[in-house]
C-alpha cells in the first residue's frame, strides 16, 4: 500500500505565494519521477511540473519562472513553491509519484487526492 498526502493549499491573493507539500508513505522500494498536475473547472488536466530522481525538472510554460519544484528523497517528499500567483492558477493541485513497491517488478504512478488552491482578492 502506498499513500500520498498533500498539504499547503488554500486561499491567496493575486501576487501572493503558496508552498505545497506531498509526502509518500507505505511499502516503498524506490521513487522515480514526482510532480504536480492541476485541474481547473472546465479545463483539461495540466501537468504543472515534474522532477526526476536525478532532480532534473520540467515546467509547463504557464508557470515557468513563477513555480519551483523540489524534492527531499530522504523524506519521500515533493514540494511546489508557487510565487506571483494569479487567478488563472486557481485549481485543484494533485501530486503524483512513480513508485516501485517492494514486491512489484516495475513502478506505477500513484496520485494524491488533490488540494484546492484559490487565487482571489
Amino acid at each position: 500500500q502506498v499513500q500520498l498526502v498533500e498539504s499547503g493549499g488554500g486561499l491567496v491573493q493575486p501576487g501572493g505565494s503558496l508552498r505545497l507539500s506531498c509526502v509518500a508513505s507505505g511499502s516503498i522500494f524506490s521513487i522515480n519521477a514526482m510532480g504536480w498536475y492541476r485541474q481547473a473547472p472546465g479545463k483539461e488536466r495540466e501537468l504543472v511540473a515534474s522532477i526526476a530522481s536525478s532532480s532534473s525538472t520540467n515546467y509547463a510554460d504557464s508557470v515557468k519562472g513563477r513555480f519551483t519544484i523540489s524534492r527531499d528523497n530522504a523524506k519521500n517528499t515533493v514540494y511546489l513553491q508557487m510565487n506571483s500567483l494569479n487567478p488563472e492558477d486557481t485549481a485543484v493541485y494533485i501530486c503524483y509519484a512513480v513508485i516501485k513497491t517492494r514486491y512489484a517488478d516495475r513502478g506505477f504512478q500513484y496520485r494524491a487526492q488533490g488540494t484546492q488552491v484559490t487565487v482571489s482578492s
